[in-house]
């Protein structure tokens, strides 16, 4: 049953599988629909080992709701370390191996899987301080800061984060952070509260570092080591 359902590339907008451990490690699929996992040529994930069974598994999304069920494989499918007997609900980070071969967990979305399996592509040339604007989400040092920022901290983080080591102006952030209707009411004081509290934020995970820097007479500057 080969579709358009799998690939390489992630969204947030539908339950995602990542390969762990096995053959398959470090792939990605996006469940829209029904997938099979197998070793026969017309699977959506195939697994070309000899334990795995030509139609092993499948994996149903039905309204965003994800199930699993073996298809009657010869050396089963085991869902948290427990052999699988019936189509089951997949919860959020939940693992599965296909006959001990192959390790999958699964996430509801990209918005809950862990740092290090997120697309690595937005990883890149980041410092230890990460941010990703889809889930909204912020790592400093791999350690996610939670619970997360408020809108309008984040607003401000992402501002210096897509221009890191680049000097900022107070205008430019006030802009960015505010709403167009409310940003020419906003007070330098405003500004400086919301960088004070987002500086106490970023401490929590990180009090040896200063990364938002203020340039004096010109802005603010993220340093992101």
């Amino acid at each position: 049953m080969r579709n358009s359902s799998f690939g390489n590339s992630i969204t947030h907008e539908f339950p995602v599988l990542v390969a762990l451990q096995g053959p398959l490690e470090g792939r990605r699929w996006i469940i829209r629909e029904a997938i099979d996992i197998g070793r026969d040529e017309d699977c959506a994930i195939r697994i070309e080992e000899r334990q795995v069974s030509r139609h092993h598994a499948r994996l149903r999304n039905e309204n965003g709701i994800c199930y699993i069920e073996d298809l009657g494989s010869k050396n089963g499918t085991f869902l948290s370390g427990a052999p699988l007997i019936e189509s089951t609900r997949l919860g959020d980070g939940d693992t599965f191996q296909i006959a001990l071969i192959q390790k999958f967990a699964f996430f509801s979305s990209d918005a809950t899987m862990p740092i290090e399996d997120l697309d690595p592509t937005f990883l890149k040339g980041s410092g230890k301080l990460v941010l990703e604007e889809r889930s909204r989400r912020v790592w400093i040092g791999r350690e996610e800061l939670l619970p997360p920022l408020s809108a309008a901290q984040f607003r401000l983080l992402a501002t210096l984060y897509n221009q890191a080591g680049e000097v900022v102006t107070r205008e430019a952030l006030i802009r960015k952070t505010w709403e167009e209707d409310e940003a020419t009411g906003v007070s330098d004081q405003a500004l400086d509260a919301l960088i004070r509290r987002l500086r106490e934020r970023l401490a929590e995970l990180d009090q040896k570092h200063q990364y938002i820097v203020t340039v004096r007479g010109h802005g603010l500057r993220l340093e992101n080591p």
